[in-house]
C-alpha cells in the first residue's frame, strides 16, 4: 500500500502499487572502500531491501603461507593485510611473538612504537576523511586528506625505509634507531596538523550538506555493534566505550594521558565525528611522547633465531579500524604451526546490512565509506 500525492484540489487516496523487486551487483571494484568488495544488493526502486557482501576477490592464503615461512618472515605479512595499518599490524604480531619468547621491549623501543602507531593512526584517519569527503562529492576534502598524509609517509619513509608497508618492528623493539630528525620532524608535522585539522573540519563538519546526508542515517544500535561484533570507531561511535589501548593496555599507553572518544547516535555522522576526534587524541599521545621520548637503547637482546616456546599466544592491538588480535601456535622450529588474525573489518562489514535496510543507494556509499573497510584484510 502507498499513498499517492495528487495535486491540490484533488482527493488523496489510497492505491496499490505494483512494484517488483530486483537485484544489482555493485562491484566488485568501487570508490567507496579499498579493494576488491561486490556487494548484491535487494533493491524495491531505489530504496534497499537487503544487502549482501562478496569477498575473496584477491584471496591469497596468508595464513596459510604462514605455516611454511619462519616468524621474522611472517611480519612482512602482517602490512599486506590492512596496509593503511601496517605499522599497527607488525605490532600486534610482535606482542605474540615476544609473549612465546618471554621477552620485553626497553622503553626507548617502546615509544618509538607509540609514536609510529600513532601516527598510523592519524594518517588511517586522513584517508578516510579523504575518501568520505569524495563519496559525498566533496573533492576539495579529498585533496586536503592526502595532502597531510603524505607528509606522515614522508616521516615513515624515514624511518622505516617504506611508505606504506612497513615491516619494522621486531620481536623486542625495531629493525633499527629512529634518526636523529625523527623527533624535531614529528614536532613540526604536529604544529602544521593542529592548524589545518580547523580547515578539515570546517570544510565537513559544520556542512549542510554533509548534515543532510549522515545525521540519522545508517544507525548502529549499541546491542547490534556489540553482536556483530564491531570494534573501532564503529563500536564507539554506538556508544559503546572499549579501546583496547585503555582496557587492556599494551606498551606504555597506560602511562600516557588520552581520552577514548564516545557518541551515542551510532549514525553515519557519529563515526565521522569519532575519527575525527580521534586524530586530536592521538595528538595529545604524540606530544607526551616527544616530552618524555627517553635515551637508552631501542631494542633488546637479538637473537640469530626466533624460537617460540611450545604453546599457544594471543595479542590484542588498537588499530586505526579497531581491534586486531593475532592468535600464535607453536610446537618447534622457527616456523609457526598456525597463526590467525582477527581483523576488524569483517564483523564492522557485517553490520552493513543491518545498517543499510530502507535507505537509497546514494545512503549505502556514504554508509560504506564510514565503516572504512580495508578488504585484503579480510581476503587473507
Amino acid at each position: 500500500m502507498s499513498l499517492r500525492r495528487l495535486p491540490p484540489g484533488f482527493r488523496e487516496e489510497i492505491i496499490d502499487l505494483d512494484t517488483e523487486e530486483f537485484f544489482v551487483n555493485m562491484g566488485p571494484q568501487h570508490p567507496s572502500t579499498h579493494g576488491a568488495l561486490r556487494l548484491a544488493l535487494r533493491l524495491d526502486g531505489e530504496t534497499i531491501i537487503e544487502v549482501v557482501p562478496h569477498f575473496g576477490y584477491i584471496h591469497r592464503g596468508i595464513e596459510k603461507q604462514a605455516e611454511s615461512m619462519s616468524y621474522l618472515q611472517y611480519i612482512a605479512l602482517s602490512d599486506r593485510q590492512d596496509y593503511l595499518t601496517a605499522i599497527q599490524n607488525n605490532w600486534g604480531v610482535c606482542l605474540a611473538f615476544e609473549k612465546g619468547l618471554g621477552i620485553g621491549v626497553p622503553e626507548r623501543g617502546e615509544y618509538i612504537r607509540v609514536m609510529l602507531a600513532e601516527l598510523g593512526r592519524i594518517a588511517s584517519h586522513l584517508v578516510f576523511y579523504a575518501c568520505f569527503g569524495g563519496d559525498l562529492g566533496g573533492q576539495t576534502a579529498l585533496l586536503f586528506g592526502f595532502k597531510e598524509r603524505e607528509m606522515i609517509h614522508d616521516i615513515l619513509d624515514e624511518v622505516t625505509g617504506s611508505r606504506l608497508t612497513t615491516n619494522f618492528f621486531r620481536p623486542g623493539g625495531s629493525v633499527h634507531d629512529v634518526p636523529e630528525t625523527f623527533i624535531p620532524r614529528v614536532t613540526s608535522f604536529l604544529k602544521h596538523l593542529e592548524k589545518t585539522m580547523v580547515d578539515y573540519e570546517r570544510f565537513l563538519s559544520k556542512n549542510i550538506i554533509v548534515l543532510e546526508r549522515t545525521k540519522g542515517i545508517g544507525i548502529l544500535s549499541k546491542e547490534d555493534a556489540i553482536a556483530y561484533g564491531c570494534s573501532g570507531p564503529v563500536l564507539r561511535a554506538s556508544g559503546v566505550s572499549y579501546d583496547v589501548r585503555k582496557n587492556d593496555p599494551y606498551g606504555i599507553y597506560s602511562q600516557l594521558d588520552f581520552n577514548v572518544p564516545v557518541t551515542y547516535n551510532g549514525d553515519t555522522y557519529d563515526r565521522y565525528v569519532v575519527r575525527i576526534a580521534e586524530i586530536h587524541e592521538s595528538i595529545k599521545i604524540l606530544r607526551q611522547c616527544i616530552k618524555q621520548f627517553p635515551e637508552g637503547p631501542y631494542r633488546g637482546q637479538e637473537k640469530a633465531s626466533i624460537r617460540l616456546k611450545p604453546g599457544s599466544y594471543y595479542s590484542a592491538t588498537e588499530t586505526a579500524k579497531g581491534l586486531y588480535a593475532t592468535y600464535v601456535v607453536a610446537v618447534s622450529g622457527d616456523k609457526p604451526y598456525r597463526i590467525h588474525t582477527r581483523g576488524p573489518s569483517f564483523a564492522n562489514l557485517a553490520a552493513l546490512n543491518t545498517m543499510v535496510q530502507g535507505h537509497k543507494i546514494s545512503d549505502l556509499v556514504s554508509i560504506l565509506a564510514t565503516l572504512d573497510p580495508v578488504i585484503p584484510e579480510i581476503d587473507r
